[in-house]
């Protein structure tokens, strides 16, 4: 080989070798914290008034996030019903959901409107409102307001559950 090729056949190594190294390094997975959500997955009307309330809690972040609290209002056709309060300290994975089971004792006028959906099959529309503390994986605990509303069917064949 030529004198005067190798420093361009070393000029071309190099050049392949950074660029080698600078798609390696863009290859690395960002790591997003994106806001949670919950709403409610299904609602069990209990014999004695209570309610058993699956609320989801939905993580969109990147990487695993460990929900610390939940304290959020429940609305039912514009009636309070409650407050959902608990430290669940799940941890939920990244662009996953998990399912966590909150009894209720809802205000009189929330057994009211229920009553009344249970009775026409009808449906239902709720609102939560409030936050959601959890610390992303290896970061600092965050708080996360959430404001949601969405509507429940009642399921067929399972009296007294909304889905």
């Amino acid at each position: 080989m030529s004198h005067r090729f190798r420093p361009r056949l070393a000029l071309a190594l190099a050049l392949i070798v950074i660029a080698s190294l600078t798609l390696t390094a863009c290859n690395k997975t960002v790591k997003r914290v994106s806001e949670p959500a919950a709403s409610v997955q299904e609602l069990t009307v209990r014999a004695d008034g209570s309610w058993t309330i699956a609320l989801r809690l939905q993580n969109f972040s990147s990487m695993p996030m460990t929900f610390d609290s939940v304290s959020l209002q429940l609305k039912v056709s514009d009636q309070d019903a409650g407050q959902l309060q608990l430290q669940p300290a799940l941890s939920i994975g990244g662009v996953s959901a998990d399912v966590v089971n909150v009894e209720l004792k809802p205000s009189s006028g929330a057994r009211l409107v229920m009553a009344d959906a249970l009775a026409g099959n009808r449906t239902l529309g709720y609102a939560l409102k409030g936050t959601v503390s959890a610390t992303p994986q290896e970061k600092k605990q965050r708080t996360f307001e959430i404001d949601s509303r969405s509507t429940l069917n009642q399921a067929p064949g399972l009296p007294g559950v909304l889905r």
